[in-house]
């Protein structure tokens, strides 16, 4: 119970710092996501993309 009062009177008491910890959630949690979708679809497609098969397309110039 402490806990759940210590972080209501610090970030959603007034309504200003509620405003930015949701904003700020939203950020994290926006980054967090794309960088764990990116990951799942980079774990799916592996050996199919660019990245993993360019080395057997590329010319080396000399």
């Amino acid at each position: 119970m402490a806990l759940a009062k210590t972080v209501y009177s610090l970030l959603f008491r007034r309504t200003s710092t509620f405003a930015v910890t949701i904003i700020v959630g939203a950020v994290f949690f926006e980054r967090i996501f794309d960088q764990g979708g990116d990951a799942v679809f980079e774990q799916l497609n592996r050996g199919k993309l660019w990245d993993h098969i360019k080395h057997k397309y590329e010319v080396k110039e000399e």
